[in-house]
């Protein structure tokens, strides 16, 4: 039946042609495991795009809504929670195959002649790419979004003469707000996907142009090539599953919580980045003074435009490792720098203790339900019912909060407390947060 289908076609739109050169380009050296990134991230790709059209159903791109159908989709939207999951591991997955790409790429010297203009179509793709992370991360409108955009908005308004525009143009107006969210949101579902397609079509055709590199082993290269189909195919297609696999494992056994929605007043809230920026938010930490404009803009500038001229600032013809003793130990000084400065980052940042996701959707349910109209927590609220600040020092049995919160009288014959809808997820969470609220914590 399928073969049929293909052949009714194939009359009509003549796509053998097209399998032929998409399937039958040859490969200098074989099929190779080495060549598998880039497919992985083109398909990361799709994947953020599947997922974010999802979301794009339910957010409401707005300062007093996004925060909320967020939550919603996290916590009411059947498989929200996996969908979203998907999205935030999958833009870390996607840089982290982005990153491989690049180093396969750099290491085997497959950027230089004829293939400068495809590396520096890669390159605008890779900055392309940092865009989406920047301006996605603000669309929760949480407090981590919110300073962490914050201080993006900031280092790009220290850029001399055209910071001022940018901050403007990235804010949308004199603060951060309705405008920026807005802003964001339409830089990331529309402006930046046409930006990216048309790159990787672009980044495509250049590659069906002029070829693939092969192994930089030359001996190797000439002893023959293999086309694109089968082998190629197969171990991209086996990679593209794995890489599925794992993105969805995290996305269904490690919840990436809120933190509390955005509070513009709140200046003692310290945001932390996504993991791809940390090693760039050390260095920060550590200039000051006269060299913070270096830090911040001059190196960053530097750093891309070598990266972006680099067919034409390595000028050794040679490909094999051992013949380019100098630009590839400048790329590993680099590499070592980044590692130190992120492991430095991730061993701060982990040393501080970490709320479970639990006890803060439990939180969150006291202030749904105004708990605090009746009940007085750490000197806030009323005093109408029993104070519980430090009521998990009377009460540490979890099952007996669970069996009140389903229903007061049944272990509190008399109270007046109603029964509140919960789910037996919301049950759990408010039990969690309540056994929180004890003394010496």
């Amino acid at each position: 039946m399928a073969s049929r289908l293909y052949e009714w076609l194939d009359s009509r739109l003549r796509l053998k042609p097209i399998g032929k050169t998409l399937l039958d380009e040859p490969i200098p050296g074989g099929a190779s495991w080495n060549y598998v990134f880039g497919s992985a991230t083109l398909f990361l790709f799709v994947l953020q795009a599947v997922t974010g059209m999802f979301l794009t159903m339910y957010y409401v791109p707005s300062t007093d809504h996004a925060y909320d159908t967020v939550q919603y989709i996290q916590h009411e939207v059947m498989f929200g929670w996996f969908v979203r999951g998907l999205h935030h591991w999958g833009a870390s997955a996607i840089m982290l195959a982005i990153g491989l790409h690049m180093l396969q790429v750099f290491f085997d010297g497959a950027y230089k002649p004829p293939r400068e203009l495809m590396w520096m179509v890669g390159i605008v793709l890779f900055l392309l790419m940092l865009g989406f992370g920047f301006t996605g991360y603000l669309l929760p409108w949480d407090q981590n979004a919110y300073w962490a955009t914050q201080v993006g908005i900031n280092m790009a308004g220290r850029v001399p003469i055209v910071g001022d525009l940018m901050v403007k143009v990235l804010r949308g107006g004199e603060t951060l707000g309705a405008l920026t969210l807005s802003r964001f949101f339409a830089l990331h579902v529309l402006f930046l996907p046409s930006m990216i397609i048309f790159g990787i079509m672009l980044h495509l055709f250049i590659l069906r142009r002029v070829g693939p590199a092969g192994p930089w082993d030359e001996k190797k290269a000439k002893e023959g090539s293999e086309t694109f189909y089968p082998r190629q195919v197969y171990m991209d297609a086996v990679v593209m599953l794995g890489v599925f696999l794992i993105v969805a494992t995290l996305a269904a056994t490690i919840e990436f919580p809120l933190a509390d929605k955005a509070d513009p007043s709140d200046h003692s809230f310290v945001p932390v980045p996504e993991w791809y920026f940390l090693f760039y938010y050390q260095l920060l930490k550590y200039v000051h003074g006269p060299l913070e404009p270096f830090a911040t803009w001059i190196l960053p500038g530097l750093f891309f435009l070598m990266l972006f001229l680099l067919p034409f600032l390595d000028r050794n013809p040679q490909r094999r490792i051992s013949r380019r003793p100098v630009t590839l130990g400048v790329g590993m000084v680099f590499l070592v720098i980044v590692f130190g400065l992120l492991g430095i980052s991730l061993r701060d940042l982990y040393a501080v203790p970490k709320t479970d996701p639990s006890v803060i959707r439990g939180k969150e349910l006291v202030v749904k339900f105004a708990c605090k109209t009746c009940h007085r927590i750490h000197g806030e609220g009323a005093a109408i019912a029993p104070d519980l600040s430090f009521v998990a020092d009377r009460r540490p049995d979890r099952e007996w909060h669970l069996r009140h919160f389903r229903d007061p009288q049944s272990v509190s014959p008399g109270s007046f407390m109603p029964k509140l809808p919960l789910s037996d997820r919301q049950l759990n969470d408010l039990t969690s947060y309540v056994l929180t609220l004890k003394s010496g914590v």
